[in-house]
């Protein structure tokens, strides 16, 4: 690597989280700490979503090295290097435009780390200062250090080649960093307008809810799963029609090479290339724990519908479930259109989004340390 290599990213990470910084500061919001948590999750969502389209796009290696570019700070100063390799393999993983959409990817991951760094030191600042709630520095600081474990898996989903593994761990995390960020953004809400506490009915109907919003999480962790590890070992067609997949409801599988989790992208475990077989079965579980996926969020979303509060929430989860599996759908019908893939793969991240909220809303409505009482919210609301 060059020796201006590191100093250079490092510059570029700061650039791209100026943008931001100077949009939060200069707004007229006056509460600009959780106006800083929305941003960082929403840029959380955008890395998802660029990350999908990096994958898709079959440009995780567009950049053969880490954290440069043939151990140069971006693609230009590259070219040389880029083109041979190019030259060398014309239909490889190496070109100019795969190498820009990698680079553009770290870049956008290394603002994001800026940011997470000055939430992080703002809440232990003001912590410090006030001990006010709104600023408990505990989230903040394991955000900051699930994005340090997130950039260590995002360096070895390119030094290990893309193993399959790697990157289906790295997306989880990615999402989990979004759902962090989402849960903070919730406090900040339910800290700056507090909704008032349920009565003793509405109550009763969040406890009998809250266990099926964590089973809602949990489904969706596991789908998330099996949707990258659809996405990582590149067997979206191995089913080519639907509800069918290749003519039969239960095709030929091969569960044994395709759950093996420790091996190289597109071999077995012993190094023999993967028996299209198994690419089925990765397919195929994927495609029938979606049924399970739509039924748990489904009925969610459903009681958590009738629910003050939560009715928002609930109708986008609702909306959003039926559009991810009619895009799911479509990536067979249209065999694998980059744009219904895209949006297929924001489709899991607002899921992420809104099944995080809904657990936030749930918690922070039955937690009586967190909410006004009732005669406080009834005063409030007489006032505005």
């Amino acid at each position: 690597m060059h020796s201006t290599t590191l100093p250079q990213l490092a510059i570029t990470g700061l650039l791209v989280a100026c943008l931001p910084l100077s949009m939060v500061w200069m707004s007229s919001d006056p509460h600009k700490f959780r106006k800083l948590v929305w941003t960082i999750a929403f840029l959380t969502f955008d890395l998802i979503v660029f990350g999908g389209f990096t994958r898709l796009t079959d440009s995780g290696l567009g950049c053969p090295d880490w954290p440069g570019c043939y151990g140069l700070a971006n693609p230009f100063l590259a070219h040389a290097h880029i083109a041979a390799a190019e030259a060398l393999m014309p239909t490889g993983p190496v070109n100019v435009f795969k190498a820009w959409i990698e680079m553009i990817h770290r870049y956008l991951a290394m603002g994001i780390g800026v940011l997470i760094v000055g939430l992080m030191s703002t809440a232990w600042i003001q912590w410090r200062r006030s001990h006010a709630r709104a600023f408990n520095p505990l989230l903040p600081t394991v955000l900051f250090l699930w994005v340090c474990v997130q950039g260590a898996f995002g360096a070895w989903t390119v030094t290990l080649k893309l193993q399959p593994a790697i990157v289906t761990t790295h997306l989880l995390l990615g999402m989990t960093m979004l759902a962090l960020a989402t849960w903070l953004g919730g406090r900040q809400d339910a800290i700056l307008a507090p909704p008032p506490a349920p009565d003793a009915a509405a109550e009763s109907a969040l406890r009998r809810l809250r266990p099926l919003a964590w089973a809602s999480g949990a489904v969706l962790l596991l789908q998330l799963a099996l949707g990258g590890w659809v996405s990582t070992n590149y067997a979206t067609l191995a089913c080519t029609d639907f509800p069918l997949c290749n003519g039969q409801i239960v095709p030929d599988m091969d569960f044994q090479h395709g759950f093996t989790l420790w091996r190289e992208l597109g071999k077995t475990a012993a190094g023999h290339y993967l028996p299209f077989q198994a690419l089925t079965a990765i397919h195929w579980v994927h495609r029938n724990f979606a049924v399970v996926v739509v039924l748990v969020l489904g009925s969610t979303a459903l009681r958590a519908w009738r629910l003050p509060g939560l009715h928002g929430t609930a109708r986008n989860l609702a909306l959003v479930l039926l559009a991810q599996a009619m895009t799911g759908i479509a990536t067979v019908y249209l065999s694998f259109p980059l744009t219904i893939a895209v949006l297929h793969n924001a489709g899991a991240a607002l899921l992420v989004l809104l099944v995080t909220m809904l657990n936030y809303k749930v918690q922070h409505l039955l937690d009586p340390a967190s909410r006004p009482p009732r005669w406080q919210a009834a005063a409030s609301a007489s006032h505005s």
